[in-house]
């Protein structure tokens, strides 16, 4: 009797594969947790505050080691600001009140440059974490989260407030809790844009890694090991080689981090789409690919499933995650006043103090002073969003709508705005004196390298999203040119671009700080401005003229999203939501 011959099975076939894997992954994951333990010990060292180093070594062997531990703070930081943004966003879509004050708030939080936090927050982190350097570290990632948190918020907000009405419905009638709404309905629904703000907030706190590494707040410098840090102490010592090398080395980090990180991140986040045609050339992701085809991610996803029901639980308590319940008007009124009452005693109280403290030191004239200044740095933020626009709308609806270009051109873009522009600063600082050109005007130059990012960022993002099935109505109905931009593409992105715009120019304001005082070695160069203003109070520790300098920038940036800014939010949520 002949033996009959035997195939094994297509998932028999699979499993050897599978196994090396899964392998692949593990040795991936137990890599990446020994380079952090090994960072761990570095951060934690004894720290004296006296006798703490104002530079680093600039020698080139320490470079890995200075990269490994900026790239740690810049993810410790991310992690903070994604947790931020769900919670706060989510919060100022979903509670009507808490609204009121929570967008102000973040408008003022975004307006208060990056050593603004500093010089108040680092001898609270120095003190929490008495002799050791895991206080200054703590001080140095909260910086880094306040250049990346507050874009990402605005973008998943505005994803929220202009959610279709339709999964609002749909989520009722299917009665999910409170946490299968936000994880099934509003993180997806905001996936697009908040991956694509992350990405460019991750380039934001790449723009402020010189300051939040080379710390200097009342009159004391500190400096954290780190490539920021490695810059700022290479360019005091006149060493432009090792500035250009620590060029490379960043060039590599933000490749890789593009590779490994960004691209798998944004080819995932198109499972999210909302669409009833799928694209014909999705992007893809050898990493992604990888992950998809291990078996680890679905175990820890289980393993991990015993959180639901508390998250669920806390949702429920707070009211998070679904759209307010009507209430009887008087109730509703009641509740207001009681509500307007707390806030303007509590914001009235806190005007009263400052104006007392600025009296009592700097005088109320130094006010006035700041304000002329604040006129200067508003001009140039003014004529940095409407050259970014003019420039960037029309390339980063053509990258979004070509996945082809988008393709090729995210490793470039990201790069590019993921670059820490400062870092050529000493480079441009240079150029403006051999030409003798002002930094009055060259300080817009500088403000843009940081700032109109956001821009490109958000309009690739809204151009990417655009649902496949109405391009193809455009494209079947033969749309003149003229037309297919006002008809459809310009609707289409302009919620993302009002993100944009609004991100953009708080960041200009931000990037002002470090854009209007630059030095190399012995040459300093300093523009006429607000944010040099703020640098020069914060470098002597002089806490009346940082306090009116904050002030005075928010009321600028405050000010502008009220009256102009927030009125494109409420015309992009009434007219140019899906």
């Amino acid at each position: 009797m002949a033996l009959l011959r035997t195939f094994p099975s297509r998932e028999a076939l699979k499993r050897p594969r599978q196994g090396v894997i899964d392998l692949a992954v593990l040795v991936g994951a137990a890599a990446l947790l020994w380079v952090v333990v090994r960072l761990w010990h570095g951060i934690t060292v004894p720290w004296d505050e006296t006798t703490a180093p104002s530079t680093v070594s600039t020698d080139p062997a320490e470079l890995p080691y200075y990269a490994a531990r900026s790239l740690l703070r810049m993810f410790a930081a991310l992690a903070l600001s994604v947790v931020f943004t769900l919670v706060y966003a989510t919060a100022a879509a979903r509670l009507r009140r808490a609204e009121k004050v929570l967008l102000p708030v973040l408008d003022i939080l975004q307006s208060v440059p990056i050593l603004g936090f500093l010089s108040v927050t680092i001898t609270g982190f120095i003190a929490l974490f008495p002799g050791s350097e895991l206080g200054l570290e703590c001080a140095s990632i909260f910086a880094i989260f306040t250049s990346q948190a507050w874009n990402m918020t605005f973008a998943f907000y505005q994803s929220l407030v202009s959610q279709p009405r339709d999964l609002d419905e749909a989520s009722r009638l299917l009665r999910l809790s409170k946490w299968q709404r936000f994880w099934r309905v509003d993180v997806p629904s905001g996936m697009i844009p908040l991956v694509w703000n992350g990405m460019m907030s991750f380039g934001g706190g790449w723009f402020f890694l010189v300051a939040s590494e080379a710390l200097s707040v009342n009159n004391h410098s500190y400096a954290l090991p780190g490539i920021g840090s490695y810059v700022a102490t290479a360019t005091a010592n006149s060493e432009l080689g090792r500035v250009l090398l620590a060029i490379g080395v960043m060039i590599v980090l933000v490749v890789g981090v593009n590779v490994v990180f960004w691209r798998p991140l944004t080819a995932w986040a198109e499972r999210f789409r909302v669409e009833d045609s799928e694209s014909a050339q999705a992007p893809r992701s050898l990493m992604l690919d990888l992950l998809r085809r291990s078996r680890i991610p679905r175990l820890l996803g289980r393993a991990l499933g015993w959180l639901v029901a508390p998250l669920d639980r806390m949702m429920a308590v707070f009211g998070l995650a679904e759209h307010p319940l009507r209430t009887s008007p008087a109730r509703r009124r009641v509740g207001d006043v009681i509500f307007a009452v707390v806030v303007l005693g509590s914001v009235a109280y806190g005007l009263t103090e400052m104006a007392t403290f600025v009296v009592d030191t700097a005088g109320i004239a130094e006010v006035g002073h700041a304000l002329l200044l604040g006129l200067a740095t508003f001009g140039r933020v003014i004529v940095l969003v409407v050259v970014a626009t003019a420039i960037w709308v029309p390339v980063g609806v053509w990258i979004g709508l070509n996945p082809k270009i988008s393709r090729l051109a995210q490793p470039v873009v990201q790069v590019l705005a993921s670059f820490p522009a400062n870092f050529l600063f000493p480079l441009i600082t240079g150029v403006l004196v051999a030409t003798g050109i002002s930094l009055d005007w060259g300080g817009i130059l500088l403000m843009a390298l940081g700032a109109q990012w956001y821009i490109l960022f958000n309009v690739i993002a809204g151009a990417s999203a655009i649902p496949n099935d109405l391009r193809e109505a455009a494209a079947n109905l033969r749309l003149p040119r003229k037309l297919w931009w006002r008809k459809l593409i310009l609707p289409a992105i302009f919620a993302s671009y009002v993100t944009g715009g609004i991100t953009a120019a708080g960041g200009a304001w931000n990037a002002s700080i470090v854009a209007e005082v630059v030095s190399y070695g012995p040459t300093t160069l300093t523009a006429t401005g607000l944010g040099a203003y703020i640098a020069q109070a914060t470098g002597s520790g002089d806490a009346a003229r940082i306090l009116i300098g904050v002030a005075v920038m928010s009321l600028y940036v405050v000010g502008l999203n009220r009256l102009f800014w927030r009125r494109l939010y409420a015309l992009a949520e009434r007219r140019f939501s899906l």
